[in-house]
């Protein structure tokens, strides 16, 4: 049962006994304010401990941010009633010291957080005087010492209507001005000259202003309902785009309810009932964040998300845990208040078309029609709704109807449409519905603002209601920026802009690519990258899960069967390009091998590399960069290779002896006797790990190296194109040599993406290292940062491990992912390979990860010979060859278990039960 936040009636007769105490001559105690402010603050405490209580035991949100309201108001009007008669006391107050208080802001429109500021209007008929000034300090300086946030401005009615004209943000303060204290003549002459001076006429302005102002903080904070960690106040779809509403409606009707435009004909019950539904659930979020902070919070973070998950009572249920249940209801109101918005301002252009003194942007009526509907205000409409209940197909014509002409649809169209959502039901299996579904899918103008408003109309997901199972889904995770709606509707734009030619520097290969596939290939590849994560969230594989989706949905668009089986196998396999260009060695004939037995065709390869490469770039800001870039080139174009009969069918001898030759003929200089020393110096995997431009910068390094004795040499190489810098470390091998790089990297605050790790015959290791900025992304390229990075090598090889783990475990772990748990896993596997044994190893990302890994597979006397290390968000994925002492893989499944147990440990693992065992996939 829930309990209600009581109506607080704030004790004055406990006030008065604390401050009744007059000294002898009839004066002022010299106590007073001491007593007041422990009376005051005794129950401030006690008022809001009793409003908490309630709202941890079901309390609504609306009737605590009342309760805290009417706290707050007995508070302030005890101290301004004090201030007036008791300490600065007036036996015949004239007529310029009458005075009166009023709150604004959230706690004018009565709707106070438990830590939000307190906003107070000091209403006068003319200039200040002593006495007002004193009665106001006072009353401040209480408030103050209590711990109360509050904002004040003392002004004049002159001021207040002078001010209200030129400045949106005081206009709507006075709008919200409700009175507290003092002279109501006063106030209420303010709100009559407010309504004839201010108010009259300027509606339409007064609208523009506050929705250009909605636009300019949505565009602040990141411009979509959808981020990771959204403002709950101020965010898009928040409490601030609903008190917009309320303003408006305020401004242009005077209620003083968002029910009272039911009888104006703006709203219609259930849409007042849905703002209520709205405002309801952000105003318990808002209120928990307060509480749970301690102060005013208003940015739901990962570590809020997860305690107020479990505060309001979100389980798990199967693979979809409670705090993405709890977000996506959420995302769900948020885009609840854009349809809100939307219908409100339909509503607003119908009742004010006729008016030539409120104008709207572009307000204008035109006779044009485009597909049997007309335009308005260069916007397709509709003449009413029935239209739509006797051809419900023609909601999705209106969609496609803009689309064809570039414009967007009219709010009132949108007003209808929302209104008829269940006759979209009747025509999905409808041919005419599907084909205009299938054109503004693969239409090349602009799919993704076209998919956005059928998403944000509710169109979408009923139309497709595989699709309508992940709108507003979201991954608690660093990595998944947007909700799975959106980034699949931001990944069709991508690909949009790829044919359109806009991502030719960033995305040569598939820019390229793009225009030769055959229109069959691109019809499945739209489909297959809107299909592409429909499987998340309901258990299982989603890529399994996707691929029968598509096959399902892949006829009912009017695809043939070969583009529903096309699309169908890009979904099924739409995550393998990645995971090989970005976990394993492509030099290693067997990684090829087994990436083309999949692909097969040079046509697959292309549909795949496009849209591995918009699902990348859709993830979020920044995670698509050069060197993800580079990895799925050189994956793209060996593969090509092979499936047209080249590179792999020549044989690994012959390989070698290619490499080597195009060495001698890149070092013309070099005699004979000097190239041979160093060709024995490489072992196979050397020569076929690198192309000749790097084989020669490797040859004069060592060979500079040998000359000058020096025992450490460190090559620095910026990669601007890829993105990364390569450092390449020359120095007499020994054990443990990685995991001591890698600590020094991580304290030189470098992240390893890429290793390649050589011993030369000579007994000197040879390593390469691909690595970025861990602050900034992309390549480490400042001047200090490089040498600093220097500097961290030479003490890590020569002042010993302890030194350096002490170090490593001083860098503190980060706020954001400490709000994370990242289930540890290792993989091993002997047959991703044919010459090492590949450990995959999963676990949350920290400082000291990949060192406190590469140290125990050293411990386990394991060669490392190369690295592919990656991070997705708080999860670091890394990927090492090694070999067993004897320099072949390890296959003992005792030795697998070892290793497997000691990761696990590494990671932080608890011991796992004796029966469960390593296994060697």
């Amino acid at each position: 049962m829930q309990e209600s936040a009581r109506e607080f009636v704030f004790d004055d007769a406990r006030i008065a006994a604390a401050i009744a105490a007059p000294t002898e001559d009839g004066g002022v105690s010299a106590d007073l304010r001491p007593r007041l402010l422990d009376a005051l603050r005794q129950t401030l405490a006690d008022g809001r401990a009793d409003i908490r209580h309630a709202f941890e035991n079901g309390a609504t949100g609306e009737a605590t941010v009342r309760a805290n309201c009417r706290l707050i108001d007995g508070i302030v009007r005890a101290v301004l009633q004090l201030a007036a008669t008791r300490v600065y006391p007036s036996a015949n107050p004239t007529q310029g010291e009458r005075i009166a208080a009023a709150a604004v802001g959230g706690y004018g429109r009565g709707e106070l957080a438990p830590f939000s500021d307190v906003d107070l209007l000091i209403l006068l008929p003319y200039k200040e005087t002593p006495r007002i000034e004193q009665i106001i300090e006072y009353t401040l300086y209480v408030l103050w010492d209590l711990g109360l946030k509050v904002g004040h401005a003392t002004r004049s009615i002159n001021e207040c209507i002078r001010l209200s004209k030129s400045d949106t943000t005081i206009c709507t303060s006075i709008i919200e001005a409700r009175y507290l204290w003092g002279e109501i003549p006063l106030f209420q002459e303010l709100r009559k000259r407010f309504d004839d001076e201010v108010v009259k006429n300027t509606g339409a302005a007064y609208v523009e202003a506050k929705l250009a102002e909605r636009d300019e903080r949505h565009r602040r904070l990141g411009g979509s309902r959808y981020v990771l960690e959204p403002n709950v106040k101020e965010g898009k779809g928040g409490l601030r785009d609903l008190q917009t509403l309320y303003w408006i409606a305020k401004y242009l009707y005077r209620v003083d309810d968002v029910a009272d435009l039911v009888a104006r004909g703006v709203l219609s019950p259930e849409e007042v009932r849905r703002f209520d539904r709205a405002q309801e659930y952000f105003w318990v979020v808002r209120c928990w964040l307060h509480y749970l902070a301690g102060r005013a919070e208003d940015h739901l973070t990962f570590d809020m998300q997860l305690e107020l998950s479990r505060r309001m009572n979100y389980r798990d249920r199967g693979r979809v845990k409670g705090v993405e249940r709890f977000m996506r209801h959420y995302y769900l109101h948020a885009k609840e208040v854009g349809d809100l918005t939307r219908i409100f301002c339909a509503a607003l252009e119908s009742e004010h078309r006729g008016r030539p003194r409120i104008r709207f942007r572009k307000l204008w009526v035109s006779e044009r029609e485009v597909d049997g509907f007309p335009i308005e205000s260069e916007r397709v409409s509709v003449k009413d709704g029935d239209a739509f209940a006797n051809d419900p197909v023609k909601m999705l014509r209106l969609f496609h109807a803009a689309q064809k002409r570039e414009l967007d649809i009219h709010p009132r169209a949108l007003r209808h449409v929302t209104r008829h959502l269940k006759l979209v039901d009747t025509v999905r299996e409808d041919p005419a519905a599907n084909r205009l579904f299938l054109e503004m899918l693969t239409s090349k103008k602009d799919p993704e603002t076209t998919l956005r408003r059928l998403n944000e109309a509710g169109v979408f997901g009923r139309f497709v209601p595989d699709f309508g199972r992940v709108v507003a889904q979201m991954q608690h995770d660093l990595y998944h920026v947007y909700t799975v709606d959106e980034h699949t509707i931001f990944a069709i734009g991508i690909l949009a802009g790829v044919e359109a030619g806009k991502f030719k520097a960033e995305m040569p290969v598939i820019s390229e690519a793009v225009h030769k596939i055959s229109d069959a290939s691109r019809r499945a590849l739209y489909v297959a990258l809107l299909l592409h994560d429909i499987g998340k969230g309901r258990g299982g594989d989603h890529s399994e899960i996707g691929a029968n989706v598509a096959l399902r949905l892949g006829p009912r668009f009017g695809l043939t069967p070969e583009e529903t089986e096309t699309a169908s196998w890009l979904v099924r396999y739409h995550l393998i390009m990645s995971n090989t260009a970005f976990k394993y060695d492509i030099a290693d004939p067997k990684t090829i091998t087994d990436f083309v037995g999949v692909v097969q065709s040079v046509e697959r390869l292309k549909l795949l590399t496009i849209l591995t490469a918009c699902d990348i770039r859709a993830v979020g800001p920044n995670v698509w960069n050069g060197w993800k870039a580079a990895l799925l080139r050189d994956l793209y174009y060996i593969a090509e290779e092979v499936i047209t009969g080249g590179m792999i069918a020549e044989g690994r001898d012959a390989r070698v002896k290619a490499a080597q030759d195009r060495l001698r003929a890149a070092l013309p200089a070099w005699s004979a006797a000097d190239i041979e020393a160093h060709l024995v110096r490489g072992y196979p995997t050397y020569w076929l790990g690198f192309d000749t431009e790097t084989h020669a910068r490797h040859a004069r390094l060592v060979a500079e190296a040998e000359r000058s004795g020096t025992p450490l040499t460190v090559e620095k190489r910026v990669d601007s194109k890829r993105a990364v810098t390569e450092i390449t470390i020359y120095t007499p091998d020994h054990p443990g040599l990685f995991a001591r790089i890698a600590g020094a990297m991580a304290l030189a605050g470098a992240n390893i993406v890429d290793a390649k790790i050589h011993t030369l015959s000579n007994g000197k290791a040879l390593d390469t290292f691909w690595v970025q900025d861990a602050h900034e992304g992309g390549a480490l390229e400042r001047p200090d940062k490089l040498a600093r990075l220097t500097v961290r090598i030479e003490d890590a090889l020569t002042k010993g491990p302890r030194h350096l783990e002490e170090l490593v475990k001083k860098r503190p772990i980060s706020e954001r992912t400490r709000a994370f748990s990242v289930q540890p896993r290792v993989i091993i596997s002997n047959n991703a390979s044919r010459t090492h044994t590949v450990i995959e190893v999963n676990g949350l990302d920290r400082p000291g990860f990949l060192y406190d890994v590469t140290r125990t597979l050293t411990g386990l006397n394991l060669q490392i010979s190369g690295a592919r290390i990656a991070t997705f968000g708080e999860r670091a994925v890394d990927v090492f060859y090694v070999k067993n002492a004897y320099g072949v893989q390890e296959t003992h499944e005792g030795k697998l278990k070892q290793i497997r147990a000691a990761l696990m440990e590494a990671l932080g693992a608890a011991p796992e039960p004796a029966r469960e065992a390593a296994t060697a996939h």
